[in-house]
């Protein structure tokens, strides 16, 4: 009896953690239908979302203009963080996302390159750019860690220093590249990737990363256990049965993969990946079955409002979202730094 108490407290706790999360994601949902240039009544954003409204301006707004944005956030938002959780126990450093360690840049320039040189233009939105993105991210992971592996070894302080150095020499290429471009209307895609943004979303622009973020997340879910084992650091993962180079490896990947796909359609959001598994760990714990959906719930909220904000704080201006993402993750940062023991890692 004593020892089930906990874990009914647990159970409650986590379904009581995932019910919060996931009415908050609706209302933001529907504030992000209702506000915006042309306001719309919550009310009347619930009848067309069900169907119960006939056709109106307000119903091409809101199926047409805003939902596809809401929904792509979500999608972005949630795999974002679920990459974040997953690099920070594969690299165990709590201060690993997907732009840190460079990730996101190297998927901007693999993107930003192909649409530079035109690329399988005709195809480039659905498969040139994502194939591009993935390929840059997955190039950038592992220069990454090859970097922080010379030398005395893989220690946190070079991955996060590798991540850093990798990150602004991939965002001088993408500059490089704009700068030597012939045509000067690169320019505003170019400022897309790098500044990250959701305003281009579209119907057809949700399949593959919706596909992607679900199929990766179930594969992240199955290896819910090694990554446990990880938190415990590389020997007692070796002397429990894991293989950590090959399953590393593996992982990286397919992180690579995730984030290329995402960041096709975004440009580089940087920060959630950071952000939201810190809040969903205080949440709900370390223990990765029960981290990853509470922490893609948590970036699917946090970048729908993000998102809501970037296009309404400063209206009729669009704010590209990762310009608000970086205001709130750069002091985040710093408080997880000063929060750090002294001595600790970076």
């Amino acid at each position: 009896m004593s020892c089930r108490a906990p874990d009914t407290r647990r159970r409650l706790r986590y379904t009581l953690v995932v019910g919060v999360l996931a009415a908050v994601l609706g209302a933001a949902v529907v504030a992000a239908l209702a506000l915006g240039s042309v306001r719309i009544p919550p009310g009347q954003v619930l009848d067309i979302l069900t169907g119960r409204a006939g056709p109106s301006p307000f119903r091409t707004i809101v199926l047409d203009v805003r939902l596809p944005r809401v929904l792509l956030g979500i999608v972005v938002g949630a795999g974002l963080a679920v990459i974040g959780t997953v690099l920070q126990a594969l690299v165990r450093n709590p201060l690993a996302d997907p732009f840190l360690l460079g990730v996101s840049s190297g998927a901007s320039t693999g993107a930003v390159l192909v649409i530079v040189l035109g690329i399988g233009a005709g195809l480039a939105t659905t498969v040139t750019i994502p194939a591009a993105a993935f390929a840059g991210a997955l190039a950038s992971l592992v220069l990454v860690y090859t970097l922080a592996r010379g030398g005395s070894g893989l220690t946190t302080n070079r991955l996060v220093l590798a991540g850093v150095a990798v990150s602004y020499i991939l965002s001088a290429l993408t500059s490089l590249i704009l700068v030597t471009s012939a045509r000067a209307d690169h320019l505003q895609e170019v400022l897309y990737w790098t500044l990250g943004g959701l305003g281009s979303a579209r119907w057809d622009m949700l399949a593959l990363p919706t596909t992607v973020l679900v199929i990766g997340t179930a594969l992240l879910l199955t290896i819910a256990r090694p990554l446990d084992l990880l938190l415990v650091g590389e020997e007692g993962a070796t002397v429990l049965g894991l293989d950590t180079a090959r399953f590393r490896a593996a992982v990286f990947v397919l992180v690579s993969l995730l984030t290329g796909a995402l960041v096709a359609y975004s440009g580089a959001i940087g920060f959630v990946g950071l952000m939201v598994p810190h809040m969903a760990r205080m949440a709900v714990g370390a223990g990765h079955r029960a981290l990853l959906p509470v922490a893609a719930l948590g970036g699917a909220v946090f970048l729908v409002l993000a998102d809501l904000a970037a296009r309404t704080v400063a209206a009729p201006q669009d704010i590209p979202v990762g310009v608000l993402t970086a205001l709130t993750g750069g002091p985040f940062f710093l408080w997880m730094l000063r929060r750090r023991p002294e001595g600790a890692p970076a």
